[in-house]
């Protein structure tokens, strides 16, 4: 399977609701559309995205988000699919983890830091005025009452690390069924403890 395919399929199984710029980052890559830019990240903004798709997405008995190359592909996307606002907002974003001391941080207070950073975002979208509006079988968008400056780092952050996973062959294959080639289509009931299916 292409990762463009499984990138469409991994939408379908996040419930297809992506923020507006997610959704046109993924349509730019559907159509090889690259953003030239000068987006790229330092050692330190490296360690934070690692670390924060990290506490994601963490090592258990399946491979972690850097176990599959997470923080790579939000770099790339981010560099290459994303629009300025949305890169600055990123940058942005790693600066307040920076000055709140997150890598130092230990496991509990990286995990505060995060709740924190997603209430923040959960004001912000409220304010906007942000509601999901059905388009599709699948497919959500967000509009909003007010210009939308971005969307925020940490809506970002784990959209990619979740597309990033779970559209690569470790992630795919370690937590669904997974069968490149389908049969045929039939209701199938799972059984207690098995994965969903995935193609």
């Amino acid at each position: 399977m292409e990762r463009r395919e499984a990138l469409k399929k991994a939408m379908l199984a996040l419930g297809g609701v992506l923020s507006g710029p997610t959704l046109l980052a993924f349509d730019n890559f559907e159509k090889n559309i690259l953003l030239t830019g000068d987006f790229t990240l330092n050692t330190m903004q490296k360690r934070l995205v690692a670390e924060v798709a990290e506490m994601i997405i963490p090592r258990t008995t399946t491979a972690g988000a850097k176990d599959v190359g997470v923080p790579a592909f939000i770099e790339m996307m981010m560099r290459d699919c994303f629009r300025a606002q949305e890169q600055n907002n990123f940058r942005d974003g790693l600066e307040e983890l920076k000055t709140s001391g997150f890598l130092n941080a230990s496991t509990q207070n990286k995990t505060l830091i995060l709740k924190k950073l997603e209430s923040k975002t959960k004001e912000i979208m409220a304010q906007r005025n942000v509601k999901q509006t059905k388009i599709g079988d699948n497919d959500d968008k967000e509009i909003s009452d007010k210009a939308v400056k971005g969307t925020p780092f940490w809506r970002l952050i784990k959209e990619l690390t979740l597309l990033g996973y779970f559209t690569s062959e470790k992630g795919i294959k370690q937590n669904f069924d997974y069968h490149q080639i389908p049969g045929k289509l039939e209701i199938i009931k799972l059984k207690k403890g098995q994965k969903a299916f995935a193609y």
